[in-house]
This record gives C-alpha cells, sequence and structure tokens, in this order.
C-alpha cells in the first residue's frame, strides 16, 4: 500500500447531477475529474444501464454539464462545440449552446442556441423547455436586437465593464460577483420559434423551479434596493401564459415546493423561534392557504461535510404520496421519506453521506460515500445497498487510510459528537502531534466520511480531532442555535472535546498542537488564537475577524450578522465587537497562517487581511496567502492547482511548528 499524497485528489472522480430516464431503464450522471494542467475540471456524462447493471461513459470531451432527458434515448447537455459562438460569447454576449446525444451511440448534435446565460433547464415536451437565466433588469435584451444594433449594445456593455454602479445590497455574491440589478430569472423557451419569453417578475429573483401538471412552480424573492429573507412561491400556466400568486412574500423562507397527494406543498420556515437556521416545516395549500403538514425539527437536503465532492444534484424528491429526502442526523447522513400525515421510513440509516438521488418506480439510485471511499453510484432495493460503480476504487486499493474512531466528550448538559483520524502507521509507543480541524456554518458537520485533507494529514503522522460543538447541524433548532453566543458555549464544546481526545489517546503529544479551519471554522480560529496560548501553529482559512466590517462587505453580511450575532452597528455595536476575534487579537502569540480568495464575498479578503495585519503589528509569525480569481469554495472547488497550493501551504505550515 501506498501512502496517499496531497497531489492524489487531482485523480479522484466527483459525480453530480444523477437523473433518471423517463422510463426508468437508464440514468445518467456527470463525472469530474481535474485537468491535465490542473487549470479546471473536466466533467463528463456517464450511463447506467439498470437492466444489465453495465456502466459506461459517453462523452469524452471534458465539457459536458448536467444533464437533461429529452426521451428515453436522447440526452440533452450544454457545451460550447461552435468556434462561431464561441467568438461570440468572447465579445461579451452572453448565450448558451444545448446538444443533444442518442445514447445508443453516434456524435452530439447541436439542439438550440439560447442567448443568455443558461444556469438549468427543464424540458415542458420536445419543442417547449424552461431555463433560469441570468437577467439584467437594466440592460438591453440583446435576444431582440440584429446587427449594428447588436454591436452597438455590446460595445456598451464592454466599457460599462470599467466600472460598478452599487444601487442594492447585496452588491455581490460569492461565486458570481457583482450582481447589481442582476437577477435570476425564469423563461419559457420555444426551440420552433426562437422565443424567449419571461416568466418570472424583472425584479424577482428565482431560487428554486419544478414542473407539476404542465406547469412551473417556483420560488423566488422579488426587491428593490434590499434583498429580504422572504419569498413567495408562484405558478405559471404555459397555456394560459398567467402567473397566480399561491404564497405572498413576507410570511415564509421557502426553500422547495412540489406535490403530495395531489396538493401543492413546500419546505418553509417562518424564523420566529430560531432565526434564519431555523428548520423548515412542510405546509400544504388549502384554501388558498399555508396549512402545517408537520415539522420534524431538521434541515431536509442537509448532508455532512467533505471536500470531495465537485457539483450538486437531487436532495429532496415528491414522488408517489411521499416526499424523500436526505438529512444530516448526528454524524451521518439519513435518506428517508415521509408521507403528508407525517408518517417516516428511513430508507438508509445516518451513515457516510448521500450526496444525490433519484428514483423510478422501485429502484432509488444514490451516489454517496460509504466507509473510507469515495464517491460512487449505489442502488437501494428492498432495503439492501448495492455498490454500482468503482470510479475512485484505487484509492482504497492502493492507499493508506486511517478510519475515524468516533469519540463522545460530555460539555455543559449536552455530549458533544465527533472523531478522532490515528496516524497511519500509528505506533501506540510514540507521541505524535494534532491536528483540531473545524467545520465551516456553523450549522453544518463533520461525519466520518473521506475527507482529503484529514486523510493526508493522517499520512504525514498527525492525529486528526475534528466534532459537531454546539451551533452545528444533525441534532436539532436547539442544539445548533448559537445566536448571541459564537465564541463562548462553541467555543468551550471544541476545547473540551480535544480535551477528551486527548485522554482517550495520551499518544496525543498536548506541546504540538495544531488548528484549522473554514468559514465559521476560520472565525474560530481567529477566535481561539486570542483566547488560549495552547496551539503552536494555526490556520485560519476564509475567515471572519471583525463583525462589523463584515456587516457592511459580505453578500450576507447585513442580515446573517444581525440574527447570529443579534446585533447590529446602530444597535448594540459593542455586542458586534465584542465577538469580533480583531478585538482579542493583541492577546496572539501563535503563528498563523491565513488563507484568503480575492472573490470570496461571503467572508471578504479585508477579514483574513485585519487579522494578518494585528498579528504582525503586535509581532507574531504571521503568513497570508491570496488566491486570485477564487471565492469561498476554494478548497471545495478552486482550481486544481490552487486548491493544491492551499493545501501545501496549510501543510508545511504545520509541518514547520508541530514537527
Amino acid at each position: 500500500m501506498e501512502k496517499l499524497r496531497l497531489r492524489d485528489f487531482l485523480s479522484y472522480q466527483f459525480l453530480s447531477g444523477l437523473i433518471f430516464s423517463p422510463d426508468g431503464r437508464h440514468a445518467a450522471f456527470v463525472a469530474a475529474t481535474a485537468k491535465a494542467d490542473e487549470s479546471g475540471y473536466d466533467r463528463n456524462l456517464w450511463l447506467f444501464n439498470v437492466e444489465t447493471g453495465a456502466l459506461r461513459q459517453l462523452t469524452f470531451g471534458g465539457d459536458a454539464s448536467a444533464c437533461e432527458w429529452l426521451d428515453a434515448r436522447t440526452l440533452l447537455f450544454s457545451a460550447m462545440r461552435d468556434a462561431k459562438l464561441s467568438e461570440r460569447t468572447e465579445k461579451g454576449e452572453a448565450l448558451t449552446s444545448y446538444l443533444t446525444l442518442d445514447i445508443d451511440g453516434g456524435e452530439a448534435r447541436p439542439f438550440c442556441t439560447v442567448p443568455a446565460k443558461v444556469s438549468r433547464v427543464r424540458a415542458l415536451d420536445s419543442n417547449r423547455f424552461v431555463f433560469l437565466c441570468e437577467f439584467r433588469m437594466d440592460g438591453p435584451d440583446l435576444s431582440a436586437l440584429e446587427g449594428e444594433a447588436k454591436n452597438s449594445a455590446l460595445e456598451a456593455l464592454r466599457k460599462e465593464k470599467d466600472y460598478e454602479v452599487l444601487e442594492e445590497i447585496p452588491f455581490w455574491r460569492n461565486g458570481v460577483g457583482f450582481t447589481n440589478r442582476k437577477r435570476k430569472r425564469l423563461y419559457l423557451y420555444t426551440r420552433s420559434t426562437g422565443e424567449l419569453s419571461p416568466i418570472s417578475q424583472p425584479d424577482a429573483d428565482v431560487g428554486s423551479f419544478g414542473l407539476w401538471d404542465g406547469c412551473v412552480l417556483y420560488v423566488s424573492c422579488a426587491f428593490e434596493g434590499k434583498m429580504e429573507r422572504t419569498n413567495g412561491l408562484f405558478l405559471y400556466n404555459p397555456a394560459a401564459n398567467s402567473t397566480r400568486t399561491l404564497v405572498e412574500q413576507g410570511q415564509f423562507n421557502i426553500r422547495e415546493a412540489g406535490m403530495l397527494d395531489g396538493e401543492i406543498v413546500f419546505f418553509a420556515s417562518r424564523m420566529q423561534t430560531y432565526g434564519l437556521n431555523e428548520s423548515p416545516a412542510l405546509y400544504a395549500l388549502r384554501d388558498g392557504k399555508p396549512a402545517l403538514l408537520w415539522a420534524k425539527d431538521e434541515a431536509p437536503g442537509s448532508n455532512v461535510g467533505s471536500d470531495c465532492r465537485l457539483g450538486g444534484g437531487q436532495s429532496i424528491l415528491f414522488a408517489g404520496g411521499w416526499v424523500y429526502y436526505t438529512v444530516a442526523r448526528h454524524t451521518g447522513t439519513a435518506l428517508v421519506r415521509v408521507n403528508a400525515a407525517g408518517r417516516e421510513e428511513v430508507l438508509l440509516p445516518p451513515e457516510g453521506s448521500v450526496d444525490c438521488f433519484d428514483l423510478a418506480g422501485e429502484t432509488l439510485l444514490f451516489v454517496g460515500m460509504r466507509g473510507m471511499r469515495l464517491q460512487e453510484l449505489y442502488a437501494l432495493q428492498a432495503g439492501e445497498v448495492r455498490r454500482l460503480s468503482a470510479l475512485n476504487e484505487r484509492i482504497v486499493a492502493e492507499k493508506t487510510l486511517s478510519k475515524p474512531e468516533p469519540l463522545f466528550v460530555p460539555s455543559d448538559d449536552v455530549t458533544i459528537e465527533g472523531f478522532v483520524i490515528k496516524p497511519v502507521d500509528f505506533d501506540p509507543a510514540r507521541r505524535y502531534p494534532c491536528i483540531l480541524d473545524i467545520h465551516g456554518g456553523p450549522k453544518t458537520a463533520y461525519g466520518s466520511v473521506f475527507f482529503h485533507e484529514m486523510q493526508l494529514w493522517a499520512n504525514e503522522g498527525y492525529f486528526v480531532v475534528l466534532c459537531n460543538p454546539r451551533g452545528s447541524e444533525g441534532r436539532g433548532d436547539r442544539f445548533a442555535d448559537i445566536r448571541g453566543c459564537y465564541g463562548t458555549i462553541d467555543y468551550d464544546d471544541l476545547m473540551r472535546f480535544l480535551d477528551g481526545a486527548i485522554a482517550a489517546y495520551p499518544q496525543i503529544d498536548p506541546q504540538r498542537l495544531g488548528v484549522t479551519g473554514g468559514s465559521y471554522g476560520g472565525f474560530m480560529t481567529n477566535w481561539i488564537i486570542g483566547h488560549t496560548d495552547r496551539f503552536r501553529a494555526a490556520a485560519s482559512q476564509r475567515s471572519i475577524a471583525n463583525w462589523i466590517s463584515k456587516f457592511c462587505t459580505t453578500d450576507i453580511g447585513y442580515y446573517f450578522n444581525a440574527d447570529q450575532i443579534q446585533a447590529t452597528p446602530w444597535h448594540d455595536p459593542e455586542k458586534l465587537w465584542w465577538h469580533s476575534p480583531l478585538r482579542y487579537a493583541d492577546k496572539a502569540v501563535t503563528p498563523t497562517l491565513f488563507i484568503h480568495s480575492d472573490e470570496d464575498y461571503r467572508c471578504w479578503m479585508a477579514e483574513g487581511l485585519q487579522m494578518f495585519t494585528a498579528l504582525k503589528y503586535h509581532g507574531i509569525p504571521a503568513r497570508l496567502c491570496l488566491f486570485r480569481g477564487e471565492n469561498h469554495e476554494l478548497s471545495r472547488g478552486g482550481k486544481p492547482c490552487h486548491r493544491v497550493r492551499r493545501l501545501e501551504e496549510i501543510t508545511n505550515w504545520f509541518a514547520a511548528y508541530l514537527r
């Protein structure tokens, strides 16, 4: 067996977008892997034959995105393979090119070109499609222009790239860029005529949509000046070309909608008890009004964390009188189904992860991580799980891995759940350095699934300790509610869990401790170095340093900070400052590496710069590595070359101080 190396992730296959054919005989999905030059990812379509069990790759160009079935034998997917179209996009024209592919063989064929940037498509029939497109409220309608008029409009857009005008908040969004007066809008596209007709209102930003009984059911938030956290539910009828408001904006934060036993239902939260992080309940529309069906005190569609996913997929499905969904429960992901009366059946207990799934008749397929395996395709039939693919089997077969061992540590009146990963080639007679790894969120969860960075450090001779302190997902809203308490009870939980790990594993050297984390985990890393000197090294990633600056500079700050810290810069500003790690930076003595990205608009780079400056000002060893062109998802979806450099920076930093 060979040791797992840092660059091994360049060969991982990341699976996403699993979808059954209309007849249920085939399923398609996307598999992505790093490009040879490490500049991005090659994405190709794969096909699974349910009847024969055969799995084969359909495309090889590396440019296929998530697909949609046109019929039982034909796939629709987007890819830019026309040189003339590519030239037009390079000049600033927003275009999305779609191709079709016969699963029985042959080359992909051009299908249509949509004059907009499309993020999702669903087929109403072979001629009509619903597209979710980027839309600029004050921009020219290029689809209606031709010749010199279009060229003039494109030239005006090119000139506007030299400056930004801001009129609303959020004025940018992580992974998107500046978004002033830009929305995601639904359109009906008729292929025979080339007509692209708007469905949703121009000031409304559409979050999710689905097709039900020939209509389009969608969730959107309309705003002018400031986006709120509530949204509305709407039904568009293509036959009548009319839209009906089902739920007015202002009552709920609606997550997902569908049909259950002939009724329109939706997952939504009123945010009245636990704020933004309140788990949604299921409501039905009865007599035109929302009626509560059930509340489970959990977040449908949630999952345990990993750095070995790329792309999404279906995590909630309404079918056959049931709503199927994934959900993080404690330290694993369960797959359940619940009927309208609230009766639940657990299809998969909370073990490993379920990253996306689809259902056809009695056959359920899912992409997930089981045991120490990376993502693979699985079937669930009659309660039995069967692995169908071996795209990442080489890692399990050839690399040394360390299985996370569960640990439970009391803290106040709760028990904190987590894991300890022992060093590969562990020798009980030796003492080892240890890294405490803190998850983001905070309403997310760690589990026992494959985590590349942690397995790398175990192969490098470190213990790795990870846990789910209060604030985490998987144990209900009360456990997850740390509003107004950031850096207090959660800090206590982390320190007590680390103490418990050291007590349970005396081979951990308490004089060689490191700490790292990203997002909320970066906040907590910054907080920790200002409140204890027990760590010899820290690596703070995409962090939060100052709740006041984050409030006014990030895409979610103006509502997230107010909700989670329970203060604003004008109402109890001292509380924002009290919970800010920057306030305590003069107490820090821990050498700290800061990792940030210049397009991270969730935790803007000003946060990392402030902490870096504070430590350097006070004479503490510090280093900041800033990645250009990356955002908050650097460690999970950044360019492979940047992900390599990030992990090299952290691993080398710990080696310098903990060896």
